[in-house]
C-alpha cells in the first residue's frame, strides 16, 4: 500500500538535503500527493468554498474509511470553474465534509490547509519545480 499523503509530506519536511526530499517526493508520487501540493501552492487553482476549518468529527487514526488516493478526485468539486460550480453550495460543502470525515485526520487537515492555501511544511516552489515540471502554472 502507498503511504499516507501526511506520511510522504512529513518524511518531506523531516529530509535535510533537497535531492533526499525529491527522491521521496519521485518514489511516492501520487495523483492525491500533487493535487494537494498544487491545490496549496498554485495561484490558479481558485477553491469555491468558504475560508478555515469546516465544522466535522474527525475520523479515528485507525479506522477511516477512505484515503486521498481515492478521494482526491472529489476535488474537482471544490475549484472554480469545475462542475461544482453548477451545484448549490450546501451541496458542493456537504462533499467536502464527507471527504474529509472519510480520510485519516492528518490527510483531511491537509485538504483544509490547501483550500486555505497554507502550503505543506518543507515544499517550496523551486522544489515542486524540480520534482514535478509543470505541476504549478504560476
Amino acid at each position: 500500500m502507498k503511504q499516507y499523503v501526511f506520511e510522504v509530506l512529513e518524511e518531506v519536511q523531516k529530509a535535510s538535503k533537497k535531492e533526499d526530499k525529491i527522491k521521496i517526493l519521485k518514489e511516492n508520487e501520487t495523483w492525491a500527493l500533487k493535487d494537494i501540493i498544487r491545490g496549496s501552492m498554485d495561484k490558479n487553482v481558485v477553491w469555491n468554498l468558504p475560508p478555515g476549518s469546516p465544522p466535522y468529527t474527525a475520523s479515528e487514526e485507525h479506522n477511516h474509511p477512505s484515503n486521498l488516493i481515492g478521494q482526491n478526485k472529489q476535488f474537482k468539486y471544490f475549484v472554480k470553474g469545475g462542475p461544482g460550480d453548477k451545484l448549490p453550495p450546501f451541496k458542493r460543502e456537504a462533499i467536502f465534509i464527507s471527504v474529509i470525515e472519510s480520510v485519516h485526520p492528518k490527510d483531511a487537515q491537509l485538504v483544509i490547509d490547501m483550500v486555505n492555501k497554507e502550503k505543506p511544511a518543507g515544499i517550496t516552489k523551486a522544489l515542486v519545480k524540480e520534482t514535478f515540471p509543470g505541476l504549478l502554472q504560476d
